[in-house]
C-alpha cells in the first residue's frame, strides 16, 4: 500500500514548465489584446498565430506527459484510454472554437476528423510499422482487439462521412436527425468502452511472443496475454501520484481551453489572406493535436510495443469519431450553425481504401514494414488531394 506522500514527489519541473508558460501566454495575450484587432499587420499575425501555437502544442505535449504516466501506471487498457480521451478533448476544443469564432466553418468537424483519420491511420501507424518492423522484425498484435477496433472505426466512419449524402440535407444531418444519430453514436461508444474495460479487457492488453518456429513450410506462435493487476487495487495503491497527476493534466489544459479562440480567430484571417484551402484548418488542427500522441505510438513501437500502438492510435481514432462527431452536431444545434460531413467521392474512396488495408495489415499473420510502406503511400495520396 502506498503510504501518503506529497505532490513533489510525483511532479517534476518538466512537468510544471508547460503550466506556467501557457498560463503566462494567456496573461500576456489579454494584456496586448487591444493591439491585435482587425486588422492586424501581417507580420504581427503570423508571430503571435505561431506563438499560439507554438504554446498549445507544449502544453498538448504537457496534457500528455500526465496521461502517458497514468497510461503506464494503470496498464492497457485503462492508460490508453486516459491518453486517448486528454487528445480528443483538445481536438473537440479547438473545433469548437473555430464554430464559434467568426467566420463561417460548416465543414471545419468534418475536415478535421478525416485528417485525424488520415493522420493516425496512414501516417502514424506507417511510421510505427517501418520503424518497429526494422528493429524487431516480427510484429505482433492480438486481432481480437484490432478487430474490435476497426469494427467501431469502420461503422462510425459511414455513419460521419457517408451516410449524410444519402439521408441528410444538403451533405448534412437535417435538424431531425441530429438527436439520434448522437445518442445513437454516444450510446455504441459507451457499450464498446463497457465491453473494453470489462468482460474483453484482455483482448487489449500486450502480448508475449513466447516460442517462434520457422522454416520455410510453418509458422508457429505462441501468444500468452502480459499479466494484470486489477485497476482498482492499482488506484488504491498509488492514490497520491494518481490524483496529482490528474490535478496537473487539468490544470495544463485549461490554456489551451483559454488560447484556442484566439488562435481560431487569428487562424481564420491568416489562411484567409493567404487563400489557402479550407480544409487545411481541420489539417492544422488534427497535426496540433496528435503531434505528441504521434510521436508517443513511435516511441511505443520502437519499444515492440505494437499493441500498445493499436491502442493509442485505433482508440484514438474511434474516440474521435464517436465523441467528436456528436459534438459538432450538439454545437451546431445549439448555435444553429451548419454542419456538413459528407465527404467528397475522394476522399471517400480513399478513406474506404485505408480502411481496407487497415484491416489488412492488422489481421496479417505477420505485420511487416511492407504494410507501413503502403499506409504512408496512402497518406501522400491523400496530402495531395488537400493541397491540391
Amino acid at each position: 500500500m502506498e503510504h501518503p506522500t506529497s505532490p513533489e514527489r510525483h511532479v517534476s519541473p518538466g512537468d510544471i514548465a508547460p503550466v506556467v508558460l501557457g498560463w503566462a501566454t494567456f496573461v500576456a495575450l489579454r494584456l496586448v489584446a487591444g493591439h491585435l484587432g482587425a486588422p492586424v499587420p501581417a507580420g504581427t499575425l503570423a508571430a503571435t498565430l505561431a506563438l499560439i501555437v507554438w504554446v498549445i502544442v507544449a502544453c498538448a505535449f504537457g496534457v500528455v506527459g500526465q496521461a502517458e504516466a497514468l497510461a503506464r501506471r494503470l496498464g492497457d487498457p485503462y492508460g490508453s484510454l486516459v491518453l486517448t480521451l486528454s487528445i480528443v478533448l483538445i481536438e473537440v476544443v479547438l473545433i469548437a472554437a473555430v464554430m464559434i469564432g467568426p467566420g463561417v466553418h460548416p465543414t471545419i468537424g468534418r475536415d478535421s476528423v478525416m485528417a485525424v483519420s488520415m493522420i493516425i491511420l496512414n501516417l502514424v501507424i506507417g511510421l510505427s510499422i517501418v520503424f518497429a518492423g526494422r528493429r524487431h522484425g516480427h510484429l505482433v498484435v492480438d486481432r481480437r482487439g484490432t478487430v474490435a477496433y476497426l469494427v467501431m472505426i469502420t461503422l462510425l466512419s459511414a455513419i460521419g462521412f457517408a451516410v449524410p449524402q444519402w439521408i441528410g440535407d444538403r451533405g448534412g444531418y437535417s435538424t431531425n436527425q441530429v438527436p439520434p444519430v448522437i445518442v445513437g453514436v454516444v450510446a455504441l461508444y459507451g457499450f464498446f468502452l463497457y465491453r473494453q474495460m470489462g468482460p474483453r479487457a484482455d483482448d487489449f492488453r500486450e502480448i508475449d511472443i513466447r516460442r517462434v518456429d520457422t522454416d520455410a513450410h510453418a509458422h508457429v506462435v505462441d501468444l500468452v496475454a502480459t499479466a494484470s493487476v486489477p485497476v482498482g487495487r492499482i488506484i488504491a495503491d498509488h492514490r497520491g501520484e494518481i490524483i496529482t497527476r490528474l490535478a496537473v493534466l487539468v490544470v495544463t489544459m485549461i490554456p489551451i481551453v483559454l488560447l484556442s479562440r484566439d488562435m481560431a480567430t487569428l487562424l481564420d484571417d491568416g489562411l484567409g489572406r493567404a487563400g489557402a484551402p479550407v480544409a487545411l484548418t481541420g489539417v492544422l488542427i488534427a497535426g496540433v493535436v496528435f503531434l505528441p500522441e504521434g510521436l508517443t505510438s513511435v516511441r511505443a513501437a520502437l519499444g515492440g510495443e505494437m499493441q500498445r500502438v493499436s491502442n493509442l492510435c485505433h482508440g484514438a481514432l474511434v474516440s474521435t469519431l464517436a465523441l467528436t462527431i456528436p459534438s459538432v452536431l450538439a454545437i451546431g444545434l445549439i448555435t444553429g450553425e451548419t454542419v456538413l460531413l459528407a465527404e467528397s467521392s475522394a476522399n471517400l474512396t480513399l478513406l474506404a481504401v485505408t480502411v481496407l488495408v487497415s484491416w489488412s495489415t492488422f489481421t496479417a499473420r505477420r505485420i511487416t514494414t511492407a504494410h507501413g510502406i503502403v499506409h504512408l503511400g496512402l497518406f501522400v495520396v491523400y496530402g495531395v488531394t488537400v493541397l491540391v
